[in-house]
């Protein structure tokens, strides 16, 4: 299960396809009055964890000088050093480079899902500048930045671009609408409940603060509906649509996506109750004194929180990606469970052991009972397993407690 989450992790992290980097031979340096510059926005597809956000990119058309070429701030190098290490402390790399529009289209065609374009409302010179700040960023020296998964994204750097280089200003409708960015994660991985899972376990309380429709903007969904009630107030006081056109460049097919299955029997919460059954099964055993087999699994069991709890103890104190800090499930999972689980059958150390037993069992139920006064949104399917934590706490500490007073008597 921890291979699992770790690759949740990266997966949630990264949201993104790999590409390889490219240089370009000659350009057009002008644009003509026919271009566009132009917002596609890629679907979800539930098919694979990475692309269940969706994409964006921007697209710049000139059919006078032939150009036609998208560009993708969503690309990283998968060979880089370290590469697990630098996605855990968000020091991961990103780059934009350049794709034939016609390249570009034709992995969303064989995915079936719908791809917008939304033609921007600009001026010549506003295309112009536009198209000298993508060329000059694409460049190999310049073409690479520091991924940051809710401010600094292949989406928002598209709208970081629009409101750079447009003469007026961009006016957001406000929504009103108050949610966070769990809140809008969960929109997107509600069909892939193990990736919810995961994603909740590393994400803290910082996740759950009310965002503005500016910082709704990481997501593409979002970015393409703001940007559809989105208007640019000029210098000389008129306003106009942000947005002069809206299409389906590519129209989803339906037939390629009914045959996604994310149901699976299996989900945390299932898996999280047959681990407290079998909690309770070892607890059977440990009153008809079968404690060798006991020790066993409560050593497999704290050893397994323990990882998870150091992976979360590493995001909470090491990393820099935003929201991993201020994570309270560091309560049921934190690293002392890894330490104390080699400990189990070390028996000059079990004075120590129980009292650690002890801390633990108190202090799950004042989680559990504390529950709702959280500043932090925990997940439902957390609670089978600090359950199965606690039981098993609860009852080292009552066998501990049971033969101090045989030997008393």
């Amino acid at each position: 299960m921890i291979k699992r989450i770790i690759a949740i992790i990266i997966l949630f992290i990264s949201a993104l396809p790999i590409s390889k980097s490219q240089d370009y031979g000659f350009i057009p340096q002008t644009l003509s009055d026919s271009s566009q510059i132009s917002i596609m926005t890629s679907a979800p597809w539930p098919k694979q964890v990475y692309a269940v956000f969706g994409h964006s990119a921007m697209r710049v058309y000139d059919p006078v000088t032939n150009i036609d070429w998208v560009f993708n701030y969503g690309v990283f190098d998968f060979n880089k050093p370290n590469f697990i290490y630098r996605f855990m402390a968000g020091e991961t790399d990103y780059m934009v480079i350049a794709i034939d529009y016609r390249h570009y289209v034709k992995e969303y065609e064989a995915r079936g899902i719908n791809v917008f374009e939304q033609v921007v409302r600009l001026d010549k010179d506003e295309k112009q500048r536009i198209w000298q700040f993508l060329l000059k960023n694409s460049r190999t020296e310049n073409r690479v930045y520091r991924y940051n998964i809710f401010y600094n994204n292949c989406t928002t750097k598209l709208t970081d671009i629009l409101e750079s280089n447009i003469n007026g200003t961009i006016e957001y409708k406000e929504d009103y609408k108050k949610q966070t960015f769990r809140d809008l994660i969960h929109e997107c991985v509600q069909q892939q409940p193990w990736l919810e899972f995961g994603i909740d376990l590393i994400i803290g309380s910082g996740a759950d603060k009310t965002i503005t429709v500016r910082e709704k903007m990481f997501l593409p969904a979002y970015q393409m509906n703001t940007f559809d009630h989105a208007i640019i107030k000029n210098a000389d006081g008129t306003i106009e649509p942000l947005v002069q056109t809206k299409k389906i460049a590519i129209a989803a097919n339906q037939t390629e996506l009914d045959e996604v299955d994310n149901h699976n029997i299996f989900s945390p919460i299932i898996v999280g109750f047959i681990l407290l059954i079998l909690s309770g099964i070892f607890t059977v055993y440990d009153y008809k004194k079968k404690r060798v087999a006991s020790t066993i699994y409560d050593t497999i069991l704290f050893l397994t929180a323990g990882i998870a709890g150091s992976i979360i103890f590493f995001m909470l104190f090491f990393s820099v990606h935003p929201c991993t800090n201020n994570n309270w499930n560091l309560i049921w999972l934190n690293p002392l469970q890894l330490i104390f689980a080699l400990l189990f059958f070390v028996k000059p150390l079990t004075k120590c052991v129980y009292y650690y037993h002890f801390i633990n069992f108190v202090v799950l139920i004042l989680l559990l009972s504390a529950w709702s006064l959280i500043p932090q949104k925990l997940e439902i399917a957390f609670i089978p397993y600090i359950l199965a934590i606690a039981l098993r706490s609860g009852v080292n500490i009552y066998r501990k407690i049971k033969k101090l007073k045989e030997k008393a008597d």
